[in-house]
């Protein structure tokens, strides 16, 4: 990867996949992320934030919030575009350009979005000494994550009918991100108290997911203080007007949006409306978290492919009044195994559920081409409805030939 090109080659991971398309394509000659029905969104932002949980706009799809669930994608795909994953790169696992140009060297449109602050993970996974004997990318503890950006330009805060601050964060990436992924146990979240009542206790959530959430080391503070800290700042700059904050991500980026959304809604009582737009994501914590995410007022809209199997994962969801049945004739013995080994997740939010089977092109796909992120966008812009889950006339996201998919691990 040079700061210059984009390659023509694809990593595929589990929980990340790496969206470089055609070297020619860019979103900001691309014509279908247009601002359709501007005076729409500016009148009505709040709904489309997900004030009424998204209903009437989701089937069939409004087409101004498609607009919107499209330009956050592209704030994604600058993550990735902006990630250098070179193991062979003395600057692995960091941010390729400077904050400033990040959006425009990751070849976006514009955005009328500045970035204000980096963003860095660290797993809290200890290893053996003798890992040091390997390649430095293999013990790589911290590294870029995403980004906050905020709207500074006055026709784009005219459009949108208030200022957003959207978060950013890209999918897995390195070795001990991936380790992370694998600790699918459920474990309380530091200072929640239980809700009487409520099956398994507290709120609990993905014991890999937390820790990338809270760990720090010697160099680096924890995503969640650096989180904290910026939308402090944000709030103390902007809180007099009308204000969003829009946190995205792809895969484990969108498990990480739905932590850090719980995370501010905790800490912050005069925070502006908090929505989460996922795409791909993994199950994150139990029914108390999601009860926990729904008193709150986090609004999540989960962008999720039925053929993507990164979103049946971790654990189970197990009937439970009005839960989902997942697991279809589970024992009570073994249900009761699986809850008592902390594996019982509930999905969250509100469901936009798309297919790759329903469209023609995407249908004969891979596994982890089910989980890109470019397939993603392409069928959020051909959706219509259940009914129509296709528009004929859709165009691609992707370029006219997919590049090789080369898996690195």
């Amino acid at each position: 990867l040079t700061q210059s090109s984009i390659p023509s080659t694809t990593t595929i991971n589990p929980l990340k996949i790496n969206t470089h398309e055609n070297p020619q394509f860019s979103w900001k000659h691309d014509s279908f992320l247009t601002h359709s029905n501007s005076d729409k969104l500016a009148k009505n932002w709040m709904e489309y934030q997900g004030i009424n949980n998204w209903e009437g706009l989701l089937d069939p799809l409004d087409d101004t919030l498609r607009s919107e669930i499209l330009r956050y994608g592209q704030f994604v795909e600058a993550a990735y575009r902006s990630f250098d994953f070179d193991t062979s790169s003395p600057t692995f696992g960091s941010c390729k350009f400077s904050k400033n140009s990040l959006l425009t060297r990751s070849c976006i449109r514009e955005t009328g979005y500045k970035p204000i602050k980096n963003l860095r993970a660290t797993c809290g996974i200890q290893l053996p000494g003798w890992i040091d004997r390997g390649p430095s990318w293999v013990s790589t503890q911290s590294s870029w994550i995403g980004y906050v950006a905020v709207c500074q330009d006055k026709e784009e805060i005219a459009r949108l009918g208030r200022r957003d601050v959207v978060v950013v964060f890209r999918g897995t990436a390195t070795c001990l991100e991936w380790l992370e992924n694998l600790r699918a146990t459920l474990t309380s979240l530091p200072d929640d108290v239980p809700n009487v009542g409520s099956r398994g206790g507290g709120a609990m959530v993905e014991s890999g997911f937390l820790s990338l959430y809270t760990s720090r080391n010697a160099t680096c503070p924890s995503l969640q203080s650096m989180v904290r800290e910026e939308i402090g700042r944000v709030l103390e700059a902007y809180g007099g007007e009308p204000l969003s904050l829009t946190i995205t991500g792809h895969s484990l980026g969108a498990a990480l949006a739905t932590l850090a959304a719980y995370d501010i809604n905790s800490n912050f009582g005069n925070a502006p409306p908090v929505t989460v737009i996922s795409f791909g994501g993994p199950r994150v914590g139990n029914q108390s978290f999601r009860c926990q995410l729904e008193k709150r007022g986090t609004k999540i809209l989960r962008i999720v492919n039925s053929d993507d199997l990164i979103t049946k994962v971790p654990g189970f969801v197990i009937e439970n009044n009005d839960m989902a049945v997942n697991v279809a004739g589970l024992t009570s013995w073994v249900q009761k195994r699986v809850e008592e080994a902390q594996l019982v997740y509930a999905d969250v939010g509100q469901e936009l559920r798309l297919s790759s089977k329903e469209c023609p092109h995407l249908s004969k796909g891979s596994v982890a081409s089910c989980h890109e992120l470019s397939t993603y966008l392409e069928l959020v812009n051909g959706f219509v409805g259940s009914n129509c889950p296709v528009r004929a006339t859709a165009k691609r996201v992707l370029g006219e030939h997919h590049p090789k998919k080369l898996a690195s691990l």
